[in-house]
C-alpha cells in the first residue's frame, strides 16, 4: 500500500482500500456512506481507484457518470502524459493509449432498473503501469501506461488530477447539461464510425444517443445500446 499522501478536492475525500479499490467502494456503499469517497489503491504495477455517487436521476440518466469519469481520467492523464501520447475511450469504459487498451472503468449500482433512482452508483478504474508479460506493450492490442512514454506519470499525482478533472465535469454536468460534455467525450471516443461487435450486434458504431447510448447500424436497421447494459452484478 502506498504510504504517500493524496489531497482530494472539496466535497471528495479518500481511503485507501485493502484489496480492491472498486469491491471497497462497494462495500463502503452498501453500507451507506456519503458520496464523494474516493477508494484507491496505488501498487507498483498498477492503479485503481473508485468513486461513490448517491444518484438524484433513474439509473439511465446516472450511467451518464462513466463517461464522465473517463473524460476526467483522459483530461487528467493528457494534462500530465507527454504531448505526443494519445488518450481515447472506448464506449464500454475501456482507456486507450496510443491506440492499445490500457485499462478500463467499470460500473456497479444498488439496482439495475433503469427507470429507479439506485441508492448508489460505483464508478471506478484499473489502470497497469507496467507491462504484466515482456509481451505486453509491444502488441497493438495491449499495453501499461509506464510502456507508453509515461514513466515519469506519477499515479498519486494522477489520482489528484482524476478527483480535480471528474469534480469539474460533474459541476458542469450540472449546471450546463450533457451537451459540454457529449462534445468532449466524442472528440476522445475510441472507434466510432468503424465496424465493431456489441452486445451479440454487429455493425458501424455511430456514436451515442442522448443518454450515451451506443448506436449501432447494420445493414437493416440502426440498434441503440442503453449504457445501463455494461452494468456489472452484485455478487
Amino acid at each position: 500500500m502506498s504510504e504517500t499522501a493524496v489531497t482530494f478536492p472539496p466535497l471528495m475525500w479518500g481511503e485507501e482500500a485493502p484489496d480492491s479499490a472498486f469491491d471497497h467502494a462497494v462495500m463502503r456503499a452498501t453500507l451507506g456512506c456519503d458520496a464523494g469517497l474516493i477508494a484507491y489503491k496505488l501498487g507498483a504495477s498498477e492503479m485503481e481507484a473508485a468513486l461513490v455517487f448517491a444518484p438524484e436521476v433513474p439509473l439511465s440518466q446516472a450511467m451518464t457518470m462513466l463517461p464522465l469519469c473517463g473524460v476526467g481520467f483522459q483530461n487528467a492523464l493528457g494534462a500530465l502524459a507527454p504531448p505526443e501520447v494519445a488518450v481515447h475511450l472506448d464506449w464500454s469504459g475501456g482507456i486507450r493509449v496510443n491506440g492499445a487498451r490500457c485499462g478500463g472503468f467499470r460500473a456497479m449500482a444498488s439496482g439495475t432498473d433503469a427507470t429507479a433512482v439506485p441508492d448508489w452508483l460505483v464508478i471506478g478504474f484499473t489502470l497497469p503501469l507496467i507491462p504484466a508479460s515482456e509481451d505486453m506493450g509491444l502488441t497493438p492490442d495491449e499495453t501499461a501506461l509506464f510502456a507508453e512514454g509515461c514513466a515519469d506519470v506519477d499515479p498519486p499525482t494522477l489520482l489528484e488530477a482524476w478527483s480535480r478533472h471528474t469534480l469539474n465535469w460533474l459541476n458542469r454536468w450540472e449546471d450546463e447539461g450533457s451537451a459540454p460534455l457529449h462534445a468532449e467525450w466524442r472528440g476522445i471516443a475510441h472507434g466510432i464510425g468503424e465496424k465493431t461487435e456489441n452486445q451479440s450486434l454487429t455493425g458501424t458504431y455511430l456514436g451515442v444517443d442522448e443518454a450515451f447510448g451506443m448506436l449501432l447500424r447494420d445493414e437493416k436497421t440502426t440498434h441503440l445500446i442503453p449504457l445501463t447494459r455494461v452494468l456489472e452484478a452484485q455478487t
